[in-house]
């Protein structure tokens, strides 16, 4: 069972993963560090606009940045994500181990049906 604040954490994991924008900028973020206008480009929508996405993703946890200067580098914090991953998995053992008692159930012959006279 989930602590209440690890439920809380999943809970912001998921929502900041609810977006696609935002899911996109994970995938841009696969291949190494960026910058936030390197990340901004690909998108259509404006600078504050894409960094709004990095912010929910960054409290998420699942972004890190560095400053160094005027430019703000992003990169990818991976333990966030397999936390979600971990909890995915847990609930689809439990939900396969149910498909599985339910099938085997069904698989079973039925009791004859008592017969009643006409």
């Amino acid at each position: 069972m989930a602590r209440p604040s690890q439920n809380l954490l999943l809970n912001v994991i998921f929502a900041a993963l609810a977006d696609a924008t935002r899911r996109r900028i994970l995938e841009q973020l696969g291949t190494g560090e960026a910058t936030v206008s390197q990340l901004a480009e690909p998108h259509a929508m404006s600078l504050p606009a894409v960094s709004k996405h990095l912010r929910v993703l960054e409290e998420a946890g699942l972004l890190q940045r560095r400053i160094d200067g005027r430019v703000h580098y992003m990169k990818i914090n991976p333990e966030p994500m397999r936390q979600a991953v971990n909890w995915i998995e847990r609930q689809g053992r439990f939900w396969q181990g149910s498909f599985d008692r339910l099938d085997q159930l069904l698989q079973q012959p039925s009791p004859p049906q008592p017969t009643t006279p006409p």
